[in-house]
């Protein structure tokens, strides 16, 4: 079970951009194996922060839109957005605490 929720192109909108609270956004893909390595990662943030931050998963391949929308070329890439903007991006895989750091800046 994943602590994160999946996103569509459709939902993003709603879930993201109109959301009261930060929303991290990870754009990934299932053959993408850093994508893989940050799965952990996301899901084990999204139970620490909920209620505090939003924790999403785009997959790139199923929803383009969203990722062509934000210039997103390579994955994994995390994107924060508060207040409907974008405030902060991860572009690779990383270390836990470098996207924790990231996540208490904007709660």
């Amino acid at each position: 079970m994943s602590n994160a929720k999946a996103v569509t192109d459709s939902e993003f909108k709603v879930e993201v951009l109109d959301s009261n609270i930060p929303v991290l956004v990870d754009f990934w893909a299932v053959w993408c194996g850093p994508c893989q390595m940050m799965g952990p990662v996301i899901d084990a943030l999204a139970g620490e922060y909920e209620g505090k931050v939003k924790i999403m998963k785009i997959n790139v391949d199923e929803n383009p839109q969203t990722p062509a929308q934000y210039g997103v070329r390579g994955i994994p890439t995390l994107i924060v957005f508060k207040g409907g903007q974008e405030v902060q991006r991860i572009v690779g895989a990383q270390p836990k605490n470098n996207v924790e750091d990231v996540l208490k800046k904007v709660i």
